[in-house]
């Protein structure tokens, strides 16, 4: 399967240990090789020796709208439409604060996905108290059911970070207009693993983190999207001297920036943004329909290797079988039995065998207190990575006490 896959030559692009399957992409994505000597040179010679002039001589002062422009393909959207910098909370806030203020007469609520990453909700009811909205969670399956006439917007994750489920972006959108609502959707897990369509599906609002399949390094800038018809009315609730129209005019009174522009704030993060923008010159040549293909074969290799060699009953998958529902990522559940399999008081199971998993050489995460994630990005993780990492698995849990022999079963 590596053999034949279109996308293998990419994994030299990135700095990986030979030793280590990789499959933490979908919390922080590994480094490319462009990285360092990039940063070197913004360091020692656009900073060291061209100081201020880099603002201008550099392209610093346009690194936003530019980066954005090279993520834009990624997601589905036509250059302008995207600019980069703050964190993905801050670009939440503006996103919900601003279409509050697009949003008709007469909304008294916002709905936020049940399920949504916490720092959404959190973001999301302090917006709904400076706005004078409520906040309602709804599932996303049940959105196109519970939104009314007095709904402002909602804001949802395209993929649920715990499950790997993937939301219908389409459909929810196309509900949400003819509810005469605004859509706003978190990108965070499936920019850079699956085609997204912001412009083809009418999006408002987006935003979206950059450390995880884009691999951009630890906290580096989010993005944010404004539909381009949308854009002359958006209407920031951070209205920063970047963002506006003269923003050397020091003007007292502010006056917004045409366009995209209008989502900046402050001063940019020079250095992480450079370092993302040759992060992203790992995507050369490379399209998103490829990236998904590879995702769905890996994550379909990976449950078969776990239904192989995992003993029956031990975990089970959250993460939907159907490819119309699934991210990048696989979680899987861990079963009572499990637990009862480990020392009482200590830390969540999940996270005792996701420590000797990664003492074995397979990195994944988990989320509290049973759910293992293990993310595929398939700019760099291979076949065998995917194998080792299910073989690896069942023999942690084939080898507990209290737990069957490791022999195949319907673990997947």
């Amino acid at each position: 399967m590596d053999a034949s896959d279109a996308l293998a030559p990419i994994r030299d692009r990135f700095v990986l240990d030979d030793d280590t399957a990789y499959l933490d992409g979908n919390s922080l994505g590994a480094l490319p090789r462009a990285v360092p000597g990039r940063i070197a040179d913004v360091i020692a010679r656009e900073w060291g020796e061209l100081r201020i002039r880099s603002w201008t001589e550099s392209g610093w002062w346009t690194a936003p709208e530019r980066i954005g422009d090279k993520i834009a393909p990624l997601i589905g959207a036509a250059p302008g439409r995207v600019v980069v910098g703050d964190s993905t909370s801050v670009n939440i806030f503006k996103a919900v604060v601003g279409g509050v203020r697009m949003a008709g007469k007469g909304c008294t609520e916002i709905l936020v996905d049940a399920t949504t990453f916490p720092t959404d909700g959190y973001i999301a009811r302090s917006a709904a108290r400076m706005t004078g909205l409520a906040v309602r969670p709804v599932e996303p399956a049940r959105i196109a059911d519970e939104v009314t006439e007095r709904t402002a917007l909602a804001l949802v994750n395209h993929v649920d970070y715990r499950t790997g489920e993937l939301n219908d972006l389409p459909a929810i959108t196309h509900a949400l207009h003819s509810a005469g609502a605004l859509a706003v959707w978190d990108l965070c897990h499936s920019a850079g693993a699956l085609p997204v369509g912001l412009d083809a599906h009418h999006v408002d609002l987006a935003v979206g983190c950059t450390y995880k399949y884009l691999n951009g390094g630890p906290g580096s800038p989010a993005y944010l999207y404004v539909r381009e018809s949308l854009q002359e009315r958006f209407e920031s609730p951070l209205p920063g001297w970047n963002s506006h129209a003269d923003p050397f005019a020091m003007d007292p009174g502010y006056t917004p920036a045409d366009g995209i522009r209008r989502g900046r704030v402050g001063t940019p993060d020079i250095l992480s943004l450079l370092a993302l923008e040759a992060a992203l010159e790992a995507w050369d040549g490379v399209s998103i329909e490829a990236v998904r293909a590879k995702s769905l074969a890996l994550t379909d290799f990976f449950l078969e290797c776990v239904n192989a060699y995992v003993p029956p009953g031990l975990v089970r998958s959250l993460t939907p079988h159907d490819h119309q529902r699934r991210g990048s990522q696989v979680s899987l559940a861990c079963s009572p039995q499990l637990s009862a399999a480990f020392a009482q008081g200590a830390a969540p199971v999940a996270g005792q065998v996701m420590d000797e998993l990664i003492r074995r050489g397979v990195v994944g995460d988990f989320r509290h207190p049973d759910v293992l994630r293990f993310g595929f990005t398939p700019l760099y993780t291979s076949f065998a990575d995917a194998e080792r990492a299910a073989r690896v698995l069942g023999e942690v849990l084939g080898a507990l006490p209290d737990v069957a022999p490791g022999a195949a079963g319907t673990g997947g």
